[in-house]
């Protein structure tokens, strides 16, 4: 599975200094059992398990309003190191028409810091534009 997310982004004209890319979370969380590639510190103090976390965005991405979910890369995704495993991600992108309070609701129990409108590193070269009446929101850890 990891292999489609590094085949994907190999295809993408990205340049050092640019927003990290997002990913579909299907394509990011499906079949990924390394616990330690998205919100690594609260792993094991309180972060639910990617198969987990999964589950949820699958939820959340059923409810009435929702466009979209994309993983937010960690600036090191193209590092090397991570060739053999998933990128590392840094947030999850919720485009939607909710509100930011009924998502922090959605995301009660993830042990995420926070929700916030927009994309916290700019917009991603690769992210779409949100549809009329809906917006970005950005779960945040760390």
């Amino acid at each position: 599975m990891h292999r489609d997310i590094h085949d994907y982004l190999a295809t993408l004209n990205w340049s050092e200094g640019e927003p990290p890319p997002v990913v579909d979370f299907h394509l990011y969380f499906s079949g990924n059992g390394q616990e330690e590639c998205i919100a690594p510190n609260q792993w094991g103090d309180g972060r639910p398990c990617i198969s987990e976390l999964y589950s949820r965005f699958k939820e959340i991405s059923a409810k009435p309003g929702v466009e979209r979910i994309l993983v937010g890369l960690h600036s090191d995704w193209n590092d090397p190191a991570y060739l053999d495993e998933f990128p590392p991600a840094e947030n999850v992108h919720i485009l939607a028409s909710a509100t930011q309070s009924e998502i922090e609701d959605w995301i009660n129990g993830m042990c995420a810091d926070g929700v916030v409108k927009g994309w916290p590193y700019g917009k991603p070269k690769n992210a779409p534009e949100p549809s009329k009446g809906n917006a970005v929101f950005s779960v945040c850890w760390d």
